[in-house]
């Protein structure tokens, strides 16, 4: 092996090391966190907490509706007193996805939901708190189904059910964790 070819390989390996490292510890990006942040002052009236990313054993994380794997379920702490959970998840709108968070409180019951990015030009209006305010107080025994339980939105189907859905899927996860710690 040539000189050059030796001098590429050697900066390569490390490079490649630290990619492939910091793709298996994703970190929530800033523009989410400073939302995610504020919505956990906001809803529970604190400063001063920590998220503390919660490690959901292998093979249940794959037993559950939602993906609870990663940077997707946190606890919310201050001091050595939990406060609540925070999921933030991902849901499809009609050609993008779009981020949202649920926040619980130490009993599992939803304390909260939002839509922290959407990234349509069509369907905002589920980010409006009339309409998430609908998913308050539902507890992991829960279903909510679109249309039913929670009022269906003229020009943001897509989003509204994906929304519903991916709730849902994360109540009955919780479900299943709670019955297993």
């Amino acid at each position: 092996m040539s000189r050059v070819s030796r001098s590429i390989v050697a900066i390569s390996i490390p490079i490649i090391c630290t990619l492939l490292f910091s793709f298996s510890r994703q970190q929530i990006v800033p523009r989410l966190q400073k939302k995610i942040d504020a919505a956990i002052r906001t809803t529970y009236g604190i400063e001063g907490f920590e998220l503390k990313r919660m490690e959901v054993s292998k093979g249940l994380d794959e037993m559950t509706p939602s993906k609870l794997k990663g940077d997707h379920l946190f606890e919310i702490r201050r001091d050595d007193l939990r406060i609540g959970y925070v999921y933030l998840g991902e849901a499809p709108s009609m050609k993008r996805v779009f981020d949202f968070i649920v926040l619980f409180d130490s009993k599992f019951t939803i304390k909260k939901t939002k839509v922290l990015i959407y990234r349509e030009d069509y369907g905002q209006q589920i980010g409006s708190q009339r309409w998430l305010k609908q998913f308050i107080g539902l507890v992991p025994e829960d279903t909510p189904i679109y249309g039913e339980d929670i009022d269906a939105i003229a020009g943001a189907t897509i989003s509204a059910s994906n929304m519903t859905r991916e709730i849902g899927h994360v109540l009955r996860s919780m479900a299943f964790l709670k019955k297993k710690k």
